[in-house]
């Protein structure tokens, strides 16, 4: 997936995650969370990826938070 359209990268610590977590300021009100890999977005992936996107809005109450991978995304996960 071609990172156009970044403005900037963020860091984890700003919001109290891990460190290997990838964040990406889309615009001003969207923060991505960046996911580069090819194996599938299960479950237990998709409950990681809803916690660190509630720590991201309880020190940005106003952010939208999305998901930005090239990887394919279980259906289970998406209906999550």
């Amino acid at each position: 997936m071609d990172s156009g359209g970044l403005i900037m990268e963020l860091t984890a610590k700003e919001f109290g995650l891990p460190a290997r977590t990838v964040l990406a300021q889309v615009d001003e009100q969207t923060i991505a969370i960046v996911m580069k890999r090819k194996s599938r977005i299960i479950m237990a992936d998709g409950k990681k990826i809803v916690e660190k996107a509630r720590k991201i809005q309880q020190t940005l109450p106003a952010a939208k938070v999305i998901l930005q991978t090239t990887a394919p995304v279980c259906s289970k996960t998406i209906k999550f």
